[in-house]
């Protein structure tokens, strides 16, 4: 049933459509909870990243001498439950929203080491003024349009590859290679080649289980994975004592319970400094970061809209999801809102996908996704408890359904098929969803010249073809100019 036709179903299902999607309140709540579950662990990670860089003035984020964990914990939750919650309630549209990882990377070893914490924040908050702009005026949108449609499948296709790598690197069943003499291969198997610890084959142990599941249509199969698995995890951890700092240790989290409970700490929150980045590094080098940071946000949001609505069946016949001009608001309301909480630019979330895998299929998941951020504020200590090897079978397998739209390719057509094959491969290859797309744009409008069809590329797409050169040059510009 097409979106423009107003609903009489009452309540929650009018709202958000439920049934006019072919969804269900108890599937809408189980993939809210299983893509908060996938998403959890951004709680612990983005706190790793942020928390142990230090700005130029040497100090941690929110200005102290020592790293407060806590403090960017909470914050990440009550940001990322915030923005879900609007993304659910506004776009009614089954994407969840936190600090976005390799954003917060940047802005740690990258902004922050020329400027204090509070000035990085503050550019933040105006990259995701000015992507909101850009969507008021319309022209995400349209340079969303301008994109061709085998482009966009081949950018679900590729950030299906991307999740899959993120879901076998954050279990450590692919690792990469130790610094030694003698080898040319960048990643191995375990952490000699092998599935050496426990840890690891917790990870295989689940993600054979979602397997066996999901062929046999178990509804809940991706949630019953999870705990199942956390289970052993914390069972393995109590005999084995395995712990972080080993090798064969867990990856992220350790799977016990916390010795004491403490109460949330919102240290991190309003501390930006909106100008404060220009006075310190410069104009020319601020402007460059928030650039960086806009075509990130700009174009992951694009991808990982357009994947979960295809994944979910939502898109109309220009690969297009329902509501897209709000989709876009609210993300970009959210990468400010990340700046404003001191927790790094906030995005929308390809793990969402899972939930879809779950059978969301509204915005009521990201509701849910949402509320349960909220709850971890409080309970911080049991999130804390699932670890990735638990979570991230989840990854592999939403990995696999994305990887089926492959086929919508016409991989006879070089036009075509050579942008999205370097699109597809370069995601998972750079572990980076903005170069995939930025190297399938850049090698469509260059075949176009090359074959004497140049006036097929709309003025949009030469404009994203020029700002995708000045990303990929951003670099060797910033070394030039400082």
């Amino acid at each position: 049933m097409s979106e423009k036709h107003a609903t009489t179903a009452p309540g929650l299902d009018g709202y958000f459509k439920i049934s006019e999607r072919g969804s269900t309140v108890g599937r809408e709540v189980r993939g809210g909870v299983v893509t908060f579950f996938t998403m959890a662990y951004i709680v612990v990670l983005n706190p790793l990243i942020l928390g142990y860089a230090v700005d130029a003035d040497g100090k941690f984020l929110g200005g102290g001498s020592e790293p407060n964990i806590a403090a960017i914990a909470a914050g990440t939750a009550l940001v990322a439950g915030v923005m879900s919650i609007l993304m659910g309630a506004v776009a009614n549209f089954p994407l969840a929203i936190a600090s976005g990882l390799g954003l917060n990377a940047f802005l740690a070893f990258s902004v922050a080491t020329q400027m204090t914490w509070a000035d990085a924040m503050g550019l933040v908050v105006i990259e995701g003024v000015v992507i909101l702009v850009l969507v008021l005026t319309g022209f995400r949108e349209a340079v969303f349009h301008a994109v061709p449609k085998q482009l966009k499948v081949a950018i679900s296709v590729g950030i299906g590859l991307f999740i899959a790598l993120i879901g076998f690197v954050d279990a450590g069943f692919v690792q990469r290679i130790p610094d030694v003499a003698n080898t040319s291969v960048p990643v191995q198997l375990g952490q000699t080649g092998q599935l050496d610890g426990w840890p690891v084959l917790v990870f295989a142990l689940g993600l054979l289980l979602l397997v066996a599941l999901w062929v046999r249509k178990v509804p809940g199969a991706i949630l019953i994975t999870i705990v199942a698995t956390t289970v052993l995890a914390i069972v393995v951890e109590a005999i084995g004592k395995f712990g972080a700092d080993s090798p064969t240790g867990w990856m992220l989290t350790v799977p016990s319970f916390p010795d004491e409970w403490s109460g949330p700490d919102f240290g991190t929150l309003g501390e930006f400094n909106l100008l404060g980045g220009f006075d310190r590094a410069g104009v020319v080098v601020a402007l460059l970061f928030v650039f960086t940071l806009l075509l990130a946000d700009f174009f992951d949001t694009l991808g990982t809209m357009t994947a979960v609505g295809a994944e979910a069946g939502l898109l109309d016949e220009d690969a297009m999801p329902p509501n897209t001009q709000k989709i876009l608001v609210v993300d970009s309301i959210a990468a400010a809102a990340g700046g404003l909480g001191g927790v790094s630019s906030n995005t929308s979330y390809i793990e969402s996908a899972s939930g879809v895998g779950e059978g969301a299929r509204t915005g009521l998941a990201s509701v849910v996704t949402g509320l349960c951020f909220l709850l971890t504020i409080f309970i911080a200590p049991v999130v804390a408890v699932i670890p990735s090897e638990a979570a991230v079978p989840a990854l592999v397998l939403v990995g696999f359904l994305m990887m089926q739209q492959v086929t919508d390719i016409d991989w006879t057509d070089l036009e075509i098929a050579l942008p999205a094959f370097l699109t597809i491969v370069l995601m998972p290859f750079t572990y980076s969803i903005s170069v995939g797309i930025g190297a399938g744009f850049l090698t469509y409008v260059l075949l176009k010249v090359v074959l004497g069809k140049a006036s097929q590329v709309g003025p949009i797409l030469w404009v994203v073809a020029g700002l995708f050169v000045l990303y990929f040059a951003i670099n060797p510009l910033t070394d030039l100019l400082t």
